[in-house]
């Protein structure tokens, strides 16, 4: 009786654990740095040895964070910011595009007295990471983008058509009266639309998220970040003329960006290492942790992210090829099995396990276009 007891509590306490809300290691310090673009932003930091900026995206905050936080922290110092206009960063009514909330960046890391810092993003965070690197490529000694898009950045025309990223085109004030008290409605659809399991994010996840962008002011800030989108655009376009070279890890959800990831980012970076989470979506800190945390760990403590770059290199310019030049009437290389593709951009294989997959991809195409 008492076994089934403890074994009853055991695991109600596992299911408490695994559906509370995300939360930042409580040894983390706090502080709100003013930045000069008239925005105050929220920062929590700790850990010790190099320094690590986590830019979060849209419907989350610097909470997001949570497993990658409290893994690097062991040696690292980790950087977390709340974006202007969300959490517990104050909501001007303008300073949206990138470029400023690159500056909101900057000055978070020299408010903490740091200068340079590898750079982990998702989601919107992607675009104010790659602003910041082509602002201050000297500063940004490692970066990493997890699956999203860059506005300007091809082929962002092509992601535009996606009926999923309506809610791009969604701001203003009626979709503010529209969504007022309504906003885990609003912040479901986009949640359930980019998931691999419909499970993930958890319901406290969602509600603590929900809660968040429910403030005043919360939502008018957050449709301001999709409102500056052909600022961006038009940003990226310059900031594309000059390649980022520091390396770079593009890692998408094998059900979402997948492997198109490094190819948005082979546009703007000369060294990149592609990565492919198996079996998820968009939301890779709480679909798949360990081994999203896993990945950016070895990014950042490898001796040389060019090597497995230019090993993967073939597959990436198969695709880029393919994408580049389709036969008339063929679509996209996403007519290619995408386990395929997921194959050959895996980079914890041996030189010559990943020809051997470079050679099956070229294989798959091959027979893709024999169609037409």
């Amino acid at each position: 009786m008492i076994r089934r007891f403890l074994v009853i509590a055991l695991l109600a306490s596992c299911a408490t654990v695994s559906h509370a809300q995300p939360s930042l290691p409580s040894s983390f310090q706090a502080r709100t740095i003013h930045s000069p673009e008239a925005a105050d932003i929220f920062v929590r930091w700790g850990g010790k040895g190099p320094v690590v900026v986590l830019i979060h995206g849209f419907a989350e905050n610097s909470d997001s964070w949570a497993p990658l936080a409290a893994d690097l922290m062991k040696d690292h110092t980790v950087v977390v910011p709340d974006l202007r206009g969300i959490g517990k960063s104050s909501k001007p009514e303008s300073g949206y595009d990138e470029k400023t909330q690159a500056r909101d960046i900057r000055a978070v890391v020299t408010g903490l007295g740091y200068d340079q810092a590898s750079v982990v993003a998702h989601d919107i965070g992607n675009a104010v990471a790659y602003a910041y690197a082509a602002m201050y490529p000297d500063k940004v000694v490692r970066l990493v983008v997890l699956d999203a898009p860059i506005p300007g950045i091809e082929p962002w025309n092509e992601i535009l058509l996606d009926p999923r990223v309506w809610h791009f085109n969604f701001h203003g004030p009626d979709a503010e009266r529209l969504v007022a008290g309504r906003e885990r409605i609003y912040l479901d659809r986009i949640w359930n639309d980019f998931t691999g399991d419909p499970s993930k994010p958890d319901e406290a996840t969602r509600n603590f998220f929900a809660a968040t962008y429910a403030q005043p002011g919360g939502m008018r800030a957050g449709f301001a970040q999709f409102t500056a989108f052909s600022q961006d655009a038009r940003d990226n376009k310059i900031f594309e003329q000059v390649k980022l070279t520091m390396p770079v890890l593009a890692v998408g959800g094998e059900k979402s960006f997948g492997p198109l990831q490094a190819v948005i980012m082979r546009h703007v970076a000369t060294n990149v290492r592609e990565a492919v989470v198996t079996d998820s979506g968009h939301w890779l800190m709480e679909e798949r942790p360990a081994e999203t945390v896993a990945l950016i760990r070895n990014f950042l403590g490898s001796p040389d992210a060019g090597q497995t770059a230019r090993r993967g290199g073939c597959c990436q310019s198969i695709i880029l090829g393919y994408e580049a030049n389709p036969l008339p009437g063929s679509a996209s290389v996403f007519k290619v099995p995408r386990k395929s593709i997921a194959r050959c951009l895996h980079s914890g294989v041996s030189e010559q396990v990943q020809y051997g997959h470079c050679l099956n991809l070229l294989a798959d195409v091959l027979s893709t276009l024999l169609v037409f």
